[in-house]
């Protein structure tokens, strides 16, 4: 039998994208390939997130003062960008994951709603 591998389309959660990362710098101090390993973990392989994609929101982040960045040596002697949320960015984070329970309980009100006319 035929399983579809499910894959978000990054358009679809544009939006949520700032409100994951802020969260999941919540959780430690990350540098970017590891928060697209994590958010891919985290989301058991729905979200794969491109370099491309992630450092604009990162940039954005970092100019709303939301996070910061800092540069730290790895054991093989190379330079890393790490980033770092701050107490704004912690609040944002808050308002943020408010907005999206909202948001997705009203989703799935419209779309239960509308299941229940079609079985009618």
């Amino acid at each position: 039998m035929y399983k579809r591998r499910f894959v978000i389309d990054f358009q679809m959660i544009k939006g949520s994208v700032s409100m994951m990362l802020l969260g999941l710098l919540g959780t430690s101090d990350m540098y970017g390939y590891q928060m697209i390993q994590e958010l891919t973990k985290r989301s058991k392989g729905s979200f794969e997130f491109k370099e491309g994609s992630l450092y604009p929101v990162l940039h954005e982040l970092e100019k709303k003062q939301l996070i910061e960045s800092y540069w730290e040596n790895t054991a093989l002697k190379r330079k890393r960008k790490y980033y770092h949320i701050t107490k704004k960015g912690q609040l944002k984070f808050m308002e943020k994951l408010d907005d999206w329970q909202n948001v997705t309980r009203s989703v799935a009100n419209v779309v239960k709603s509308l299941k229940l006319e079609e079985e009618k």
